[in-house]
């Protein structure tokens, strides 16, 4: 009986230790995870985790081992990027007059009402005007709010670009007036106001290995190719472009997916990230879905005109980070990540996602290690196996000696 239970007992022990071994061993690296002192802890993505994790991040693993004992953690994957509200305002025209100074439109809101965006829509195709914002309570003490500034559309063959926002600092008036200073009557055809709130995200800034710019003459672009130091999160571009005229050009963001070794070199397949312009009108700065690269590419496309003054270049990225529930302070807990074949978990704890505490505290994540426990099962060939040798070796001879047999009996 005694001599049972300790046949039993060990191998409930084998297979504790089996299971631990089978829950990890598909990833092919980890790191571990310290200061856990609480159920709730936030984990910031380390940079040179990018690099080795599925994209999507579906191979993103806690797993705290205690003994014999493997727990998965329930997790949260965060990716801090800018939260923008946009509150459209209702108002209505209510005035329209000019004099020897330009064009006047007044509105007027149910209320005064705080916006900072209006948004203009003007008949005209080709414009350059500069305009003026003023605001009101009683429609006759006028406060400035904008002072010359420009609105332009452009379209022709080969452009068609509009600049017609103004945005200004929060602004509560119940009567609005725009000044136009036009040699022609503006038509205007529709006017928006919005309310624009804006959460800011948490930014890392991205650093570049190298920064190559080329003034292709043949096909009119200005090209940058630029490498990043590490794979990592990219959502922010800024370049400083000058010129000693006004400009506005088609702008695009293109981020490397893999590449192919040619005669010529390691060559680039890129997938695009941003269209837009590049304008003297406007800041040189790009927001973008947050995108993981190691490699971007900037092409500007200047038709005939002289190519811009091109220096330098910033760049941001949005954190990801991890909100986990650690259910058992004990056990010793690491990231692990690196299965090409592993899909997205799923965890209760997004259904709940409104009881998680804010103030949280970050844990410390340590270097990335190869994983121990990683293995591939390779299946190998059915002769490569002995024992399926021996054994068609006697099905073989069994054969053989029934047959002669048989042989020798007719």
């Amino acid at each position: 009986m005694m001599l049972r239970l300790k046949i039993n007992l060990l191998l409930v022990l084998l297979l504790f230790a089996v299971f631990t071994k089978a829950q990890t061993n598909s990833y092919r690296f980890k790191r571990g995870i310290t200061g856990v002192n609480s159920n709730w802890h936030s984990i910031k993505l380390p940079d040179q985790l990018y690099k080795n994790a599925n994209f999507g991040f579906t191979d993103l693993r806690i797993f705290g081992v205690k003994g014999k004992d493997t727990v998965e953690v329930p997790y949260l994957l965060k990716q801090r990027a800018d939260q923008i509200n946009t509150q459209e305002i209702t108002f209505k025209q209510i005035n329209q007059s000019a004099n020897a100074n330009g064009y006047f439109y007044t509105f007027q809101l149910p209320a005064a009402s705080i916006i900072n965006e209006i948004n203009l829509s003007f008949k005209q195709e080709n414009f350059d005007w500069q305009v003026a914002l003023e605001g009101s309570n009683n429609n006759i003490e006028w406060f400035s709010i904008l002072n010359n500034s420009r609105i332009l559309s452009i379209k022709n063959s080969s452009t068609d670009y509009q600049f017609t926002k103004l945005s200004f600092p929060d602004s509560k008036y119940q009567y609005f007036r725009i000044a136009v200073k036009s040699t022609v009557q503006p038509e205007l055809l529709e006017a928006k106001t919005a309310k624009i709130d804006t959460i800011k995200g948490t930014y890392e800034n991205v650093k570049y290995k190298s920064f190559i710019l080329k003034n292709n003459q043949k096909t009119k672009e200005t090209i940058i190719d630029v490498e990043l130091k590490n794979t990592a999160p990219l959502s922010y571009l800024k370049l400083n472009a000058q010129s000693d005229f006004d400009f506005y050009r088609p702008i695009k963001i293109e981020h490397a997916t893999d590449s192919f070794q040619t005669d010529k070199g390691i060559q680039y397949n890129f997938s695009n990230i941003y269209d837009g312009t590049i304008s003297s009108l406007e800041k040189a700065e790009y927001h973008f879905p947050n995108t993981i690269t190691s490699r971007i590419k900037i092409t500007i496309q200047n038709h005939d005109n002289k190519p811009l003054k091109l220096s330098d270049l910033d760049l941001k990225g949005n954190i990801y980070e991890l909100i986990a529930r650690f259910d058992d302070q004990k056990p010793e807990y690491a990231l692990y990540y690196g299965n090409e074949n592993a899909d997205a978990p799923s965890y209760e704890i997004e259904k709940f996602e409104n009881k998680i505490p804010t103030d949280l505290t970050a844990l410390n994540i340590g270097q990335e290690q190869k994983n121990p426990t990683y293995t591939i099962e390779i299946e190998k060939p059915l002769f490569n196996n002995k024992a399926w040798l021996w054994a068609l070796m006697a099905i073989i001879i069994v054969l053989l000696g029934w047959f002669s047999f048989k042989m020798l009996r007719d």
